[in-house]
């Protein structure tokens, strides 16, 4: 009976080890440049920009981010409606080196980090996601831990292709 329990306890401890490592949000084994690449082919016939986010399995805060634009529609839809996303590794299986180089070395700002793309491939901006922590308060009057849906929203809103247009900023002519 100990002999079955014992298999019974180490079948369920690898199923859900397998299960939770399919529920990695970052693939160590991706091309992050194919990815990216092929990213803002689509946004330039999208008309939209790309969102890289960098991180990993390893950083809370990473998959903390994730989570929040999965658990918030109003949120996961406008990305989805004006960006392109790709999702670019850092981890110590791959650390995406010539990529992170190719942007600015974005990791100098900590993880996640964002980089907004145009539809040429050309950098807009860095985002360092420390700036959209929340400041929200629980119910016991501590801080809240991660980010605000409204910051990451203005900051999203402005980095659209609309945002970034100079004809959104002209002067309407008078007669």
């Amino acid at each position: 009976m100990k002999r079955i329990a014992l298999l019974l306890l180490i079948t369920i401890a690898t199923v859900g080890t397998s299960c939770a490592q399919d529920k990695k949000v970052y693939d160590p084994k991706a091309n992050a440049r194919a990815d990216i690449d092929g990213a803002v082919v689509k946004a330039k016939k999208e008309g939209k920009h790309v969102l890289v986010q960098v991180g990993g399995n390893w950083c809370g805060w990473c998959i903390a981010f994730h989570k929040l634009v999965e658990n918030t529609p109003a949120l996961k839809q406008f990305i989805n409606d004006n960006y392109e996303v790709v999702l670019v590794n850092y981890s110590a299986e791959n650390k995406n080196e010539a990529v992170l180089a190719s942007l600015n070395y974005p990791q100098r700002f900590g993880y996640p980090v964002f980089v907004i793309l145009d539809g040429n491939g050309k950098l807009l901006h860095t985002q360092n996601s420390a700036y959209l922590e929340t400041d929200e308060k629980d119910a016991n009057g501590k801080n809240k831990t991660g980010h605000s849906v409204k910051a990451v929203t203005d900051f999203l809103k402005n980095w659209t292709v609309k945002a970034v247009d100079p004809a959104t900023y002209k002067e309407p002519k008078t007669k």
